[in-house]
């Protein structure tokens, strides 16, 4: 067995860091997340990059903020040539898989420019965020621009679910009393069991594909690192029987609102209110028939968390590989009469992250609780130092989590970043917003949290006087919040302007920045006195040699 761990990352996507019981939910009872949680590292203040689905995880898998990376929304290529943690493993003698989602379009104007060609080694990994893909599946197909068939349709045709559309209408799809097919895009249908069982599900699926990665890993002699990325419990909110039923109206949790939320005056939160999406949400019987299809998605996430995790230990894996599990951001259920995700409320910018290290450096933090301020992005050097990589601050703008997993000293940070894009939506329509200005950016210090909307005053909440954050302080006139606006607004700034492009600043690179003197480059000096002075080198040493005598 390698000497080197290996890691296994799991994400489920728009899971809220609420919705585990080892994170205090009262209802829904995840053993086998918390015996993780057990036998590692829990924290309780991670955020991710944004809240959206696409710029979140290329902030994962860069380990750096969407204005660096810039792609900034779901369908914005990723830029070709942007360095990802496959990359980095690869280049320590690592294997990185992917087994399932990871919303990245390629950039495929970029990738002709440069004469790559997507069907080439190259090209698949330009077009994969640096992983190989042992199995990619977005979630969203046959009919998606985004992902056209799948391995995954194809294996629900050869168990007998046939249609031109499998995953539509087997995996996301109902059937009513009388048989026919209702769709899970409805949220009315929530409540239907999966026209599939469960061991034909996305879920179920998705697990066996990573054994079977985790199989042909084991006959090589390399080190690996599956991210093993779920869909659910993102929407479509269906989940096959028994777990459909699993959960009813009483088993949901009050919302957390306030009618002064609705009845805003601020542009930008008016018009996310008026958004579909918000407005099916904030109807009480929406939550109450479709938070119960949630709760079962990631009852049976939890399940098949805990098959995976028992062939781990008959295999041997278990004490050889570090796993961490998280989320790719939240959901809002109803809560601040939202849904969806999209802005910066815990419920959507907030996730679990768990990180259970086998090793003998972590003993002394199994179990253990972590309130340090995190972000998607530290997972990055995290699995780098594992495996092996050297340390690349001029790349990767996360931190390395290391000291937190380990007990040591190390580790601080004084603000988490978030940020969004949302010029594609409702909203910027409704506002007539120009796609340069439909933007905002959070900042977050452990207590107070500002957000800066482009064009409109800033929202910002005190989560020491108001957990729930249901009320808008950004143009509060105390002193006290004058003063904290100012103080995150020049945070923001000093942020934004560090050197978050130069990726090409090596070390190598910029120790040759202060050795021109030496490369016969003299600038400012007087005198042959000043230079030899300054140098401590004779100046006639620069003196070109004459012509050879003959």
């Amino acid at each position: 067995m390698s000497k080197r761990p290996n890691v296994l990352w799991i994400m489920a996507d728009q899971l809220r860091f609420d919705y585990l019981s080892c994170y205090g939910h009262p209802h829904l009872h995840t053993p086998n997340i918390d015996a993780l949680a057990a036998r590692g590292v829990r924290f309780t203040s991670a955020r991710v990059q944004s809240p959206v689905c696409g710029p979140s995880r290329m902030s994962a898998y860069t380990g750096r903020y969407v204005r660096s990376h810039g792609s900034t929304w779901n369908g914005m290529p990723l830029r070709v040539g942007e360095p990802t943690l496959g990359d980095h493993l690869r280049a320590a003698g690592a294997h990185a898989a992917l087994v399932g989602k990871t919303h990245m379009i390629a950039d495929r104007d970029g990738m002709a420019w440069l004469g790559i060609d997507p069907a080439s080694e190259i090209g698949v990994r330009q077009s994969q965020c640096g992983f190989d893909p042992f199995e990619r599946d977005d979630g969203l197909h046959p009919d998606s621009p985004r992902q056209q068939w799948s391995a995954y349709d194809d294996y629900l045709v050869r168990h007998g679910f046939d249609s031109a559309n499998p995953w539509g209408d087997f995996a996301n799809s109902g059937l009513d009393a009388d048989g026919a097919r209702l769709s899970g895009w409805l949220l009315k249908n929530s409540r239907l069991p999966a026209n599939v069982p469960e061991e034909h599900s996305e879920t179920a699926y998705m697990t066996d594909r990573a054994i079977a990665f985790m199989q042909d890993a084991m006959t090589r002699d390399e080190p690996w690192l599956c991210h093993l990325s779920y869909i659910k419990p993102h929407w479509p909110y269906m989940v096959p029987a028994p777990y459909h039923d699993m959960y009813d109206a009483t088993h949901v949790v009050d919302p957390i609102r306030h009618a002064s939320e609705r009845d805003t005056d601020h542009p930008l939160m008016a018009a996310y209110l008026q958004a579909r999406v918000c407005q099916s949400f904030s109807r009480d019987h929406v939550r109450e028939h479709v938070i119960p299809a949630y709760m079962g998605l990631i009852k049976q996430l939890d399940d098949n968390l805990g098959r995976l995790f028992t062939w781990m230990d008959t295999a041997g894996l278990s004490e050889n590989t570090i796993v961490a599990f998280t989320s790719d951001h939240g959901d809002y259920m109803g809560d601040h009469w939202m849904g969806d995700k999209d802005f910066y409320h815990e419920m959507a910018v907030k996730v679990p992250l768990i990180i259970a290290d086998p090793r003998p450096e972590a003993e002394a933090t199994r179990g253990s609780v972590s309130d340090e301020l995190v972000e998607m992005i530290d997972l990055a050097p995290t699995f780098m130092r594992a495996l092996g990589c050297p340390g690349m601050p001029h790349v990767i703008e996360g931190r390395d989590l290391t000291p937190l997993l380990q007990g040591t000293e190390g580790f601080a940070r004084r603000y988490t970043i978030s940020e969004h894009d949302y010029s594609w939506s409702e909203m910027a329509k409704a506002l007539n917003m120009p796609q340069e200005d439909a933007r905002t950016v959070m900042i977050f210090d452990g207590r107070w949290k500002y957000v800066r909307c482009e064009g409109f005053d800033p929202v910002m909440f005190d989560l020491e006087t108001d957990p729930d954050e249901v009320t808008d302080i950004g143009r509060s006139q105390t002193e006290e919040h004058v003063a904290v606006r100012a103080r995150m607004e020049k945070a923001l700034l000093a942020w934004a302007t560090r050197h978050h492009s130069r990726i090409t600043a090596t070390k190598a690179v910029l120790s040759k920045q202060g050795m021109a003197a030496e490369q016969g480059i003299l600038i400012g000096f007087w005198d042959e006195v000043e230079y030899e002075a300054a140098t401590g080198k004779p100046f006639a040493a620069l003196t070109p040699a004459g012509p050879p005598r003959s």
